[in-house]
């Protein structure tokens, strides 16, 4: 390791604090319809009239939530308000319930169904917005949300989560994601992050109906959605789980490799955990293997015939900085920890925008930042990078006392 814990440290906090927060707070409120701008393209050029995401919206909650509980900072709390009060104005659905997908740039709902992706995302941010704040409201609003999720999402016979519904919470033809997305009844992506977000719950709401859901969401997952060799997701899924897909998404299979032992260590159940720790580290195992390129950099996607694409996406190379140092601490095996290291430096050569902001959407096979990439978008969110910075603050700040 050519960095101290407490060298590395520091870096991850002054991006978190000097760039990425600084960014999302200078750039990013829409002063003239309410929240935040949707869409901010690589040149800083905002598009006034862009739709607005429930995921965009949530995810900036969660941020600036967690930015709050982690330095008590009065401007991160006015911005988690600020998003808090405008989910509530806009993306709220008053009469069937829960969140709309989408709307417009004044506010007005684009995209009503209810993706249950957007759901947990819902869930994950209000969750934490009561942890950091204690405020009653945000916790009463996340456990109705759980429960809807639960009453229409939820599939009885064969487990999991279906992947969207109607804005009555109806069965519905239109399932997926996005236009990259299979229009398949489950997905690994969805059932991912309402592992997430019923994680991030139960750390504050202790509830039995919530432990035996998150427990059985583990489960499901080491079943059905890993693969038999414990090295990869299934990405798209029947209501069976029969699988649809054979693409390979190494940026979800390291994100999911900690995000489910995290799940683990929150419910508390250590035979439970002694199996995911098991499946994190084949997987972590299995991405620096087949993922990683020379650069230290990690690729988005593969089939069973090699890579489907070269470029390198902002969120995984997030998730590969926490997800290979979860495994050196589970482990112990420096391998992990020079791969992490190898993704921090690779990030912050190619990835950060060091002149205008926050982190490119991806970079080329000659590592330039895509022209046409938003900064801001539906999809491009502080989330991902923040949240690393927030995962190895604490986790360097362990490493750097235990080698005291």
């Amino acid at each position: 390791m050519t960095k101290s814990p407490q060298i590395w440290r520091n870096e991850m906090e002054a991006e978190l604090k000097n760039n990425i927060l600084s960014f999302w707070m200078k750039h990013t409120l829409d002063d003239k319809y309410g929240g935040f701008v949707g869409e901010i393209d690589n040149q800083m050029n905002i598009n006034p009239e862009a739709g607005k995401s429930l995921v965009l919206n949530a995810r900036i909650l969660w941020t600036f939530a967690s930015a709050y509980r982690m330095y008590g900072n009065a401007e991160y709390l006015t911005m988690a308000e600020r998003a808090h009060a405008y989910l509530l104005q806009y993306f709220t659905d008053a009469e069937y319930g829960g969140y709309y997908w989408m709307v417009d740039a004044l506010g007005a709902p684009s995209e009503r169904k209810k993706q249950i992706y957007g759901q947990a995302f819902a869930i994950y941010a209000l969750a934490e917005f009561h942890h950091a704040t204690g405020r009653q409201d945000a916790l009463d609003q996340a456990v109705a949300l759980f429960r809807l999720v639960e009453q229409y999402g939820y599939d009885p016979l064969n487990k999991g989560y279906i992947e969207a519904l109607s804005e009555q919470w109806q069965m519905t033809e239109n399932l997926s994601l996005s236009s990259k997305d299979m229009n398949e009844k489950k997905s690994m992506n969805t059932h991912l992050h309402v592992l997430e977000g019923y994680t991030g719950l139960y750390r504050v709401w202790k509830s039995e109906e919530l432990r035996t859901r998150l427990a059985e969401l583990i489960e499901v997952m080491l079943l059905h959605i890993i693969d038999k060799e414990g090295k990869h997701f299934h990405l798209f899924l029947d209501e069976e789980w029969n699988i649809k897909s054979d693409h390979i998404s190494y940026g979800h299979d390291i994100e999911g490799s900690w995000l489910l032992v995290e799940a683990a260590e929150v419910l508390g159940d250590e035979e439970l955990l002694h199996r995911v720790r098991s499946v994190a580290l084949s997987m972590a195992e299995a991405t620096l293997a087949e993922g990683i390129d020379a650069d230290g950099g990690i690729w988005n996607e593969a089939d069973s015939n090699g890579l489907l694409d070269k470029n390198k996406d902002w969120w995984p190379q997030a998730e590969a900085i926490v997800g290979f140092y979860n495994a050196y601490q589970l482990s112990g095996d420096p391998r992990f920890r020079d791969a992490a290291e190898a993704a921090w430096t690779f990030t912050n050569s190619y990835m950060v925008d060091h002149t205008l902001g926050e982190w490119f959407w991806a970079v080329d096979e000659s590592l330039q930042p895509l022209a046409h990439a938003s900064k801001v978008s539906a999809w491009k969110c502080p989330y991902h990078n923040s949240r690393a910075c927030f995962e190895m603050i604490g986790r360097l700040t362990t490493t750097s006392k235990e080698t005291k």
